[in-house]
């Protein structure tokens, strides 16, 4: 495929300059356009996707630097460089302040202009590839759902990526912290830095210090070289410190230090490291009540706790659980090179009435076996139920953070609807392998509102 042309638009008053540009350009590769005053500037270039304009300061309607400005103001700005003369050097240094990429001074040397132009476009390539690199990632980590409750994390998350504030999100596991960190961390202005996870509840008490500040050589048995932690890596970015609940209070003393004094010390070294780092920290846990029992600082908590946003779980959300199964069975057929399967509306009722304790995280799980185990072009029921009754079996787990009465609801809701399936949705069989009254199965089936297929008659 041939490359496409850039397209330079020149806009000078001065004929003869704008003809000799003209040849230079063309001859070396690129295609032309020339308008002669600034109005008409600004028309070719709302027309026309223009690469880059070289447009000169003192033009006879409009002055360069408005037309800069109102290039500016467009969603696809083209690049600007400023030609000026000898008396416009002031202005033509307020024009990069206004975005230009450079001005050059008149008379104008062929081959200055050449290399200046090159040097734009390869900038604004590499910016546009950056640009596309990161709405990839965002895409990647992008959360899905139409809900009110995930529409006020969205709109949490706008706000704090405009601020610099440290950020705490509590939720449950499988809700979606990391995206939500992710997600502050795109939309900011340190966008492009690197981005940091540390989960802390996974790395050895004896190796944490090491892995969030790093160590010199010999600092320790294995320390063959010097290693920089993640704060340091993180330096111009976002730390996100993940399960921050789990860390010790020896710990939290250091990353209280570093949060004050923006300063790390290496393990070994006695040097202060400055490092500028935006901090986000999430958990699980009721961080409240862990201070009340003396496992967590509350120094720490409230220099973390600037803004604070709470992850829905999806029972909270269960109106995002279609799309969010559409988006996951798109992900992976693509992923495993699999035609996209089509979930029955029947199946997907089965599917909704499930309690999914392990929130998104856990419904990806359960889609991605979708996705691979089955043959059919629909998800019937069936499968569903197949599916179910394997991760269920598997995983056996009530959420841990519910109280004791909704726990319990949550286990003999599930355990009847299981009953009720290996029965094959007769109430007479199910009431039999429960050992209780028919009657009263009926009683608790409306209480705790377990639905069945209407192709699968509910006999009695």
């Amino acid at each position: 495929m041939v490359a496409k042309k850039p397209l330079i638009l020149i806009c000078d008053d001065d004929r003869s300059l704008c003809e000799i540009l003209e040849n230079a350009l063309v001859y070396d590769g690129y295609h032309t356009e020339i308008v002669y005053n600034g109005k008409n500037a600004i028309d070719r270039i709302k027309q026309n996707h223009h690469d880059l304009v070289l447009l000169d300061l003192k033009l006879p309607d409009i002055s360069g630097l408005e037309i800069l400005k109102q290039i500016q103001a467009l969603e696809f700005p083209p690049l600007a460089v400023i030609i000026s003369g000898q008396g416009d050097i002031h202005a033509a240094v307020e024009a990069t302040k206004h975005g230009a990429f450079d001005f050059l001074e008149k008379p104008l040397d062929s081959n200055r202009v050449l290399v200046t132009i090159r040097n734009a476009l390869d900038k604004g390539r590499l910016e546009k590839e950056k640009a596309n690199l990161l709405q990839s990632v965002v895409e990647q980590y992008r959360m899905v759902g139409k809900s009110e409750a995930l529409k006020r994390v969205h709109q949490f998350i706008e706000k704090a990526a405009r601020t610099n504030s440290k950020v705490f999100i509590e939720g449950e596991n499988g809700t979606g912290k990391e995206l939500a960190a992710r997600a502050i961390h795109h939309q900011s202005d340190c966008a492009f830095g690197p981005f940091m996870a540390v989960n802390c509840a996974a790395i050895p008490e004896n190796l944490i210090e090491s892995e969030l500040f790093g160590h010199k050589k010999g600092s320790f048995t294995g320390a063959i070289a010097d290693k920089p932690g993640r704060f340091q890596l993180a330096d111009n970015g976002t730390i996100f410190l993940d399960e921050i609940g789990d860390m010790s209070l020896m710990m939290q003393a250091k990353v209280l230090r570093t949060l004050e004094e923006g300063v790390v010390e290496m393990v070994g070294g006695n040097e202060s490291i400055t490092v500028d780092v935006r901090v986000i920290a999430a958990t699980n846990k009721n961080l409240t009540e862990e201070m009340h029992k003396g496992n967590f600082r509350e120094d720490l908590y409230f220099r973390l706790n600037v803004l604070n946003i709470k992850m829905p779980s999806l029972r909270e959300r269960k109106e995002d659980i279609p799309l969010l199964i559409e988006y996951f069975i798109e992900v992976f057929s693509h992923e495993y090179g699999i035609r996209i399967r089509k979930v029955q509306p029947r199946a997907m009722e089965k599917l909704l009435l499930y309690s999914w304790p392990g929130n998104v995280r856990e419904l990806k799980n359960v889609v991605e076996k979708m996705v691979v185990l089955l043959d059919s072009s629909e998800i019937r029921p069936k499968d569903i139920e197949m599916i179910m009754n394997d991760h269920i079996h598997k995983t056996s787990h009530i959420e841990m953070d519910l109280s004791l009465k909704a726990a319990k609801r949550a286990f003999e809701r599930q355990y009847i609807y299981n009953q009720l399936v290996t029965a094959g949705w007769n109430v007479t069989k199910t009431a039999r392998l429960l050992r209780i009254p028919r009657t009263y199965l009926h009683k608790k089936i409306n209480q705790l509102k377990i639905r069945h297929d209407a192709d699968e008659s509910l006999s009695a």
